[in-house]
């Protein structure tokens, strides 16, 4: 959020969340066979191969993106009290992330943008490993990527400080990219 949240401010632009929380494995839950996608219409967007070789029940993965979609609706009513997810649909739409490492959940986030008919996606991105960012090519218009070190060790390596962004930090950037946004709107 505070990397979205300079680049909305230098392009005037909205500053939205999107929220992706990842369905694990039974029994294995940091093993990502899938995740559900906050927006206008939340998605469930399944990964096949793991789908395929962990062959989860039906009822498991209807319980998961139920328990998840709660989850996402605490943190949307959290970070945004009652405003509705924005519509992406004919929009160019911009995803920053502070730094990618395996591209997995932004792939998730893309297709569901796409679902969602966005006419434009960009990936915004300080650092990540260029094996991941050639992957991501087939799933955005453009990537804007400051650096592609390697060998690539984690994300938090590139930054001086990277600590866990807390919802009161998400909830304040928030509010004020609104008040931001308000000020520098031009006439019509």
């Amino acid at each position: 959020m505070p990397v979205a949240f300079e680049v909305a401010k230098s392009l005037h632009a909205r500053l939205d969340v999107l929220l992706v929380r990842k369905i694990g494995a039974p029994g294995q839950p940091e093993y990502g066979i899938g995740a559900v996608v906050d927006g206008e219409n939340p998605q469930l967007v399944l990964n096949e191969d793991a789908m395929a070789f962990i062959q989860p029940s039906d009822r498991y993965i209807e319980e998961e993106k139920s328990r998840q979609l709660l989850e996402i609706e605490h943190r949307r009513k959290l970070y945004l009290g009652s405003r509705p997810a924005a519509s992406v649909l004919g929009r160019t739409v911009i995803v920053v992330d502070d730094g990618i490492a395996t591209g997995g959940t932004v792939r998730v986030a893309f297709k569901a943008l796409g679902r969602d008919g966005a006419a434009h996606i960009v990936l915004a991105v300080p650092v990540a490993p260029r094996d991941t960012l050639d992957l991501i090519n087939a799933d955005v218009d453009d990537v804007i990527c400051l650096a592609t070190p390697e060998p690539f060790d984690a994300v938090s390596r590139y930054y001086e400080e990277f600590e866990q962004t807390t919802d009161a930090e998400v909830v304040r950037l928030l509010q004020e990219a609104e008040r931001f946004e308000r000020k520098t709107q031009r006439p019509r």
